[in-house]
């Protein structure tokens, strides 16, 4: 069997098999039996990733897993030491410093800026461990319309660097104003939505400009 994503669903496909055993038993439910069967273990070979609400009692709702198994999300550097600021600063060579929370009006009239994503811009985010605090991480690539990956330190507020780690955008109009982070521990998505500001594009006006 395939290791599932939800914590005891091993256990609970093994019930379903032994319950299923019993009932072949009886001859008359047989058939019934084993259509139930079939349906119940190609629930337990599928490996869904739960996307938490951040709300107790609420079942969470199941999504694909959203990237490469063969390249999964991974933290890189467990003892970097690192925020992520100078981290998105010199993966992006988007030159800017000071708290995360002013990198959107720092970035105005010096880098383009858009509600786009790109591969190498600096995604700017609100509300992280609080409405008062930011982050930036650094886009690696952009997978689909509401789906991207980014490079990125301290995430998980230990110092560390991720990389290859998906963003969805959960938006309404998909205009990436919203978004949810993977949970590389857990390896589900993450049950806060984060608000975006947009994203800086690495390419500084007055170069642009040819000064």
């Amino acid at each position: 069997m395939v290791k599932a994503a939800f914590t005891g669903l091993p256990l609970l496909c093994g019930n379903i098999t032994a319950k299923m055993g019993r009932l072949l038993k009886s001859g008359a439910a047989r058939a019934l039996a084993l259509g139930l069967l079939a349906a119940a273990l190609t629930a337990c070979a599928s490996t869904p990733a739960p996307v938490y609400p951040g709300l107790r009692g609420r079942t969470p709702v199941v999504a694909p897993i959203p990237y490469d198994p063969a390249a999964p999300p991974r933290v890189v550097d467990a003892a970097a030491n690192l925020q992520c600021v100078p981290y998105a600063r010199n993966a992006s060579g988007v030159e800017i410093y000071g708290d995360a929370n002013t990198w959107w009006g720092k970035s105005e009239g010096r880098y383009p800026r858009s509600s786009l994503p790109a591969a190498g811009a600096v995604l700017v985010m609100r509300g992280y461990y609080g409405p008062g605090r930011g982050h930036v991480a650094v886009v690696r690539e952009v997978i689909g319309a509401r789906m991207l990956r980014v490079d990125h330190a301290n995430w998980l507020n230990r110092g560390e660097v991720s990389v290859g780690v998906p963003v969805l955008d959960v938006s309404a109009n998909n205009d990436w104003s919203e978004v949810r982070v993977w949970h590389i521990p857990g390896g589900h998505w993450g049950g806060r939505v984060y608000r975006v500001e947009g994203f800086i594009h690495p390419f500084a006006f007055a170069a642009m400009m040819g000064r």
